[in-house]
């Protein structure tokens, strides 16, 4: 599989308008103008967020013109495509706040030397009344209400502000302003990313791209979620990582490896094999927890973290490192009778001082 192959189908949901367009395009020697656009409305990342993150490294590798887009002015209004519910708006002190965190967690996927960072504030704060009310022409009411979670939420009565349904329009102008030959995102922005489609079409008569990344599952076989408590965080600690890695279904092996490392796809089809060959997949899962702890941390992280697990969890021995924590009696009598453990605090007390 070559790198253009790769970067058309690994971990790739959707291409818009179609796949065999854009392997022409990108074939054809021409430098396109691509994005990634992020609004900094939270501080920390997951291993599913890393996906469009490597999907941009990869685009940037084969030479073109690649965008980060920091959405400061789209979060002051808050994008609700995924969400049942308005986001809470957020000062320009916390945007660019949330954005230098967010930017040092990429940066262990994404080399900025050869990307360029830009903020959306740069254009849309100079839009002016005129030039926004001309730029609302080219959509629809009908179309952003007959989303799925918009409709469920005018059906339930709930609140659905003015700028919500101008989001759309003022991330499409994103793609406009910056000329945009490929956007990149996930599957839940496809509807956003649309909209910029239409405006290179109706005002530059120009064909774009849309290049929609599949969803990672999370530990517990739902999307990975920041809220489902079912992540794979950028800074989770080593063996953390490590063990919530092999804490997944063996199913979801060959995913984790496709979408969550940078392992080249010809290898992934050999652990395929391996798997459909009855290998037992706990070595195939150490393999992955390895590599995603390599990749985020260091291979000598990696080596310890594993041992680690061996050790705790495989052997079931206690860790080396076990911290200890002096509490006084008192303390540890209340917590025996708030636990239940103890009917009163005489019975707790007379439990610790017998050695119970």
């Amino acid at each position: 599989m070559d790198k253009i192959e790769e970067v058309l189908t690994r971990g790739v949901a959707n291409i818009i308008p179609s796949k065999d367009k854009l392997d022409a395009l990108l074939r054809s020697g021409k430098k396109l103008n691509v994005y990634l656009g992020i609004d900094p409305t939270f501080t920390q990342l997951h291993l599913g967020n890393a996906v469009p993150l490597r999907k941009l490294q990869a685009l940037a590798g084969l030479g073109h013109h690649v965008t980060f887009l920091i959405g400061d002015f789209t979060a002051l209004v808050g994008d609700t495509s995924d969400k049942d519910s308005e986001r809470p708006v957020l000062t320009a002190a916390q945007i660019e706040e949330n954005f230098q965190t967010y930017k040092i967690q990429a940066e262990k996927l994404v080399n900025f030397a050869n990307i360029k960072v830009r903020h959306n504030s740069e254009w849309l704060d100079k839009l002016g009344p005129k030039e926004f009310i001309k730029l609302t022409r080219h959509f629809s009411l009908n179309d952003f209400i007959s989303r799925e979670l918009i409709r469920k939420r005018l059906n339930e009565g709930k609140h659905i502000s003015l700028p919500e349904v101008l989001y759309p329009a003022l991330q499409g102008y994103d793609s406009y302003f910056m000329d945009t030959d490929v956007q990149a995102g996930g599957t839940d922005q496809t509807f956003n990313m649309q909209a910029g489609r239409t405006l290179q079409k109706d005002l530059r008569g120009k064909e774009s791209f849309i290049i929609a990344n599949a969803f990672l599952t999370g530990t517990d076989g739902r999307k990975m979620s920041k809220s489902w408590g079912n992540a794979i965080w950028l800074t989770d600690e080593p063996n953390d990582m490590f063990g919530k890695v092999m804490s997944i279904k063996d199913e979801l092996i060959v995913e984790y490896f496709t979408l969550g490392t940078n392992v080249s796809m010809e290898q992934i089809d050999q652990i395929e094999t391996r798997l459909k060959s009855a290998e037992n997949p706990l070595n195939l899962k150490k393999e992955l927890a390895f590599v995603i702890v390599s990749e985020l941390h260091a291979p000598e992280l990696a080596k310890t973290a594993q041992a680690h697990f061996e050790q705790t969890i495989q052997a079931g021995e206690l860790p080396d490192e076990i911290p200890t924590i002096t509490v006084t009696r008192t303390v540890l009598v209340n917590a025996l009778v708030e636990a239940g453990l103890a009917s009163s605090n005489s019975e707790a007390r007379r439990l610790v001082e017998q050695g119970g």
